[in-house]
């Protein structure tokens, strides 16, 4: 793991998905779900939420395996509502973003 923070990794990530067709990132100034958002025709598939964790939409067979692994946690949106097909990365994790994100983007891409 390198010592780049969070926004640092996240803004490789953003830079390096850019060029893949139908992928969007137009930062909101609002804080909230989805501000900070990397989408697919419209629909979110990466992001970072308010503690700095990463966050991809992925297959819930996937997120389980992934969870049950230790590699991450369901999503928590701060409703007390788990979000079964949303992975939390937490910034310090061991895990490879920019390969969670390319699943992420075929997945929701995938979903039409």
């Amino acid at each position: 793991m390198s010592d780049q923070t969070a926004q640092e990794r996240y803004a490789a990530l953003v830079k390096a998905l850019l060029g893949h067709a139908n992928v969007t990132y137009e930062p909101s100034a609002q804080k909230g779900f989805g501000s900070s958002a990397l989408k697919t025709n419209g629909k979110i598939f990466a992001m970072l939420d308010s503690k700095g964790n990463f966050v991809v939409k992925l297959p819930r067979p996937q997120v389980d395996a992934l969870v049950a692994a230790g590699q991450g946690q369901r999503f928590d949106p701060g409703h007390g509502r788990i979000m079964k097909e949303w992975l939390a990365v937490a910034p310090t994790a061991e895990v490879e973003w920019l390969s969670l994100a390319k699943d992420a983007l075929t997945f929701v891409a995938s979903q039409g």
